[in-house]
């Protein structure tokens, strides 16, 4: 494939010649390496991204498929202008072994429309306290999460991080010290976050904190970073476009104040964020009416991002890019990420320049839950690209 009349970051002409799924060359004027009969894409003067990474999503695949499956969620994913997420351990039965990874990321790849990687739970079956499946977990399994829950024992998450220092695993916390959320959830978030730098430093285990919502949260992530804990973090879109002043949708963590937004914002224009990802959480409307947090993000992540990062707050479209695909690929130990030779062809056609407004009844997720139902945003997908071939088009 060669990919023509695309822009790049800064507005300049960019070409990219694909052979055998990965990136052979950037630059102009790549005509001459194309052979015969050659697929040739063109732009038409939109501009060209690497594709993104999703560190954190949610395709509720087994056992809750009616909120989502892996091809609705590989479909939105790849509107979204995503060809990798990280799947969440909290389904029905819950990811506790490789062998049920293995079944999920097969699905999705036998599929083809966005690659994943299928986290395993920290203790069995979210049960607090199990952990001897942490020990023959094979090598392919590299991120363990108990998110939804987060360990609350002490002892056992000191444990897990004891055992992963030694077998190469990165735990990925959803912070929540459950004891205190139900009537502080900022602090619940901020206790744990501590808690788990500190560990993080002391086993000098990888720890990557999920969906960071408080300052004290990010202070605290600072902080650790600091004294050499090696330690990443992510923020979602939402809980960088949404104040608790001007929107109570049921999220987990919970929509946080303007001072939290503004110390979300800081913590990215610092370098202290690594990473955006959507928390994409698909729920039934039925579900959402018995209060079931979480929303649909896939699609609407770079939208949202690129309206309120670079076009409100000023921010370059580089950085973004870092946030939503070079640095989560680093994370992941993934060849994508960047537009240059030898990566994968994953990359995105967008437009930054003409306004769209979000219609939830048109998003390719089989939920429609979200609370950005009629905002209007810009930086619309118009097409994703997976190892050199179309995943995702959109309607003229």
């Amino acid at each position: 494939m060669l990919l023509i009349h695309a822009v790049n970051t800064e507005g300049y002409p960019l070409e990219i010649y694909i052979r055998d799924g990965k990136i052979a060359a950037v630059g102009q004027d790549l005509s001459a390496l194309a052979g015969e009969g050659e697929t040739v894409l063109d732009a038409g003067g939109l501009t060209v991204l690497p594709a993104f990474v999703d560190l954190h999503c949610h395709w509720r695949t087994p056992g809750f498929e009616y909120k989502e499956d892996i091809e609705t969620g590989s479909r939105a994913a790849a509107a979204g202008g995503y060809t990798f997420v990280n799947l969440m351990p909290n389904t029905k039965p819950v990811c506790s072994s490789a062998a049920q990874a293995e079944m999920v990321e097969q699905k999705a790849a036998e599929i083809g429309l966005c690659d994943v990687n299928q986290t395993v739970s920290i203790t069995k079956d979210f049960d607090g306290k199990t952990l001897d499946h942490l020990k023959t977990l094979p090598a392919s399994v590299k991120f363990i999460t108990e998110d939804g829950h987060g360990v609350q024992d002490n002892a056992t998450m000191a444990r897990a991080f004891a055992i992963c220092t030694q077998k190469d695993i990165t735990v990925m916390s959803h912070a929540e010290d459950m004891e205190i959320s139900p009537w502080d959830y900022r602090l619940a978030e901020d206790i744990e976050t501590v808690r788990n730098c500190w560990l993080s430093e002391y086993y000098q285990t990888r720890l990557h904190m999920c969906h960071v919502s408080t300052r004290g949260a990010l202070d605290a992530i600072r902080m650790a970073k600091l004294r050499g804990a090696p330690v990443t973090c992510e923020v979602t879109p939402h809980h960088l476009w949404f104040t608790n002043d001007t929107c109570d949708y049921r999220v987990n963590p919970p929509i946080r104040t303007a001072d939290d937004v503004e110390a979300l914002v800081e913590g990215i224009r610092t370098g202290i964020v690594d990473a955006i990802a959507t928390d994409h959480a698909p729920h039934s409307e039925e579900d959402k009416l018995k209060g079931m947090a979480g929303m649909v993000g896939s699609e609407t992540a770079f939208g949202v991002c690129y309206t309120k990062l670079c076009k409100q707050e000023g921010l370059p479209l580089e950085l973004l890019v870092h946030l939503m695909s070079t640095r989560p690929a680093e994370i992941l130990g993934l060849a994508k990420g960047q537009l240059e030779p030898g990566f994968d062809a994953d990359f995105v056609l967008v437009d930054l320049d003409t306004p769209y407004t979000v219609e939830k009844e048109k998003l390719h997720s089989k939920s429609h839950n979200t609370p950005f139902d009629g905002a209007q945003l810009y930086g619309k997908v118009f097409a994703t690209i997976k190892a050199g071939k179309i995943t995702y088009q959109a309607e003229e």
